[in-house]
């Protein structure tokens, strides 16, 4: 089984300075971490691959060529198979672009199962990469997630509600934006 984390690289937020002018977040000289909500997608995968040794992760992100160290960082943590999107074209991408690219992304990578996606990025909050890439693909989507089990070609998840869990089961392939 295959699972494949969606990952970013994001400024880190404890150094963001905005443009007075434009209002905009300032970028340069500002060091880049892995998104921390993706970091929990890829923890949650690494651990699915520790109890089972036939699952193997994938990560893949869209970004400029210095996200080349953020995958870096993610195989070191154990992940088998890294990939970069990298274009100049892809520049200030919204989320429509973003997917479309990303889905067309995952589908050059044979056999993904489940696709792991952080539930939002610190620079952006928008909260709709992950289900708008399911979507693309025609992959069920679960999101809230926590707790997962796979086998026999399902995903089992306990989903956090506002008064409770809710279990759900679906099918592979599947997408969760935790």
């Amino acid at each position: 089984m295959k699972i494949l984390v969606c990952v970013k690289q994001v400024p880190d937020t404890n150094e963001v300075k905005i443009d007075p002018v434009k209002g905009t977040l300032i970028r340069d000289g500002v060091p880049s971490i892995l998104n921390p909500d993706d970091a929990n997608a890829l923890e949650a995968a690494l651990q699915l691959k520790d109890k089972n040794p036939d699952v193997k992760v994938a990560v893949l992100t869209m970004g400029p060529p210095q996200a080349t160290y953020m995958l870096r960082e993610c195989l070191a943590m154990g992940a088998d198979e890294a990939y970069l999107l990298s274009d100049r074209a892809f520049g200030g991408a919204d989320t429509c672009a973003t997917s479309t690219t990303i889905a067309a992304g995952i589908n050059k990578v044979e056999g993904v199962d489940v696709i792991f996606a952080g539930r939002q990025a610190i620079d952006g909050d928008t909260a709709q990469v992950g289900p708008q890439v399911a979507q693309r693909l025609g992959f069920p989507v679960v999101t809230y997630v926590q707790d997962i089990q796979m086998g026999d070609g399902k995903v089992r998840v306990h989903r956090q509600m506002e008064d409770g869990y809710e279990v759900i089961e679906v099918n592979t392939p599947a997408c969760s934006p935790a």
